[in-house]
């Protein structure tokens, strides 16, 4: 049977989203990978990205009314998954943001469905939660409220030495939290492909000091 956690796992190594190697992060730590999301460019692995992110959802099992995406990446995201949930059978709305509110036109930071009941907000990974949560603001001020979040890759990672991380801090508020993959699975993943056995270690290293859990 299929593992979608391994499909959208090995898509993201054939589309070079997970690289392997040494990689200074903004935070300054050394990370033994490097995962970008952004750099996927097609559309075949685009319609399959949305897919896994459609199934995930639908395999939660969460109530929900429409989709929202975080400027910048969040927008494409968005877009695909409400495409192919529409494929599945569920169609519902979606909205984005701007970075910043536009003072011509329609005016407002805000595109495309007017955010109302229960929402989910697509996005690729949570880092410090800042972003996500300047869009938590945007959506429960329009008068919705947020199901969930469904993210590409949570890290496990602890914002500081003495915090969780920032999907954990959002789960304890009581949003939900979806992931396709997380490090735990990355490393379970790779531990099977005698290719990526030199970086497996480096990888238990990493999460035995900065593991939220």
């Amino acid at each position: 049977m299929a593992d979608p956690q391994h499909d959208f796992l090995q898509l993201a190594l054939d589309a070079d989203v997970l690289k392997l190697g040494e990689f200074t992060l903004k935070s300054g730590r050394v990370s033994p990978y490097f995962f970008n999301l952004g750099v996927i460019d097609h559309g075949a692995q685009l319609a399959k990205l949305g897919d896994l992110y459609a199934s995930a959802l639908l395999a939660s099992g969460l109530k929900f009314d429409m989709l929202f995406g975080p400027a910048y990446k969040g927008i494409p995201l968005v877009a695909v998954t409400a495409a192919a949930l529409a494929a599945k059978g569920q169609d519902v709305p979606f909205a984005y943001n701007r970075k910043e509110a536009k003072d011509h036109g329609e005016g407002g930071q805000l595109v495309g469905a007017p955010p109302r009941g229960r929402v989910v907000i697509i996005d690729d990974v949570i880092t410090a939660g800042t972003a996500v949560r300047e869009v938590i603001g945007m959506i429960r001020q329009a008068g919705a409220d947020v199901a969930a979040v469904l993210i590409a890759m949570d890290r496990q990672e602890k914002v500081t030495e003495d915090s969780g991380s920032a999907v954990d801090a959002l789960r304890a508020e009581g949003i939900q939290v979806i992931s396709l993959a997380n490090l735990n699975g990355l490393i379970d993943y790779l531990s099977t492909k005698p290719e990526y056995i030199g970086v497996i270690q480096s990888m238990r290293e990493y999460r035995q000091r900065y593991g939220s859990s």
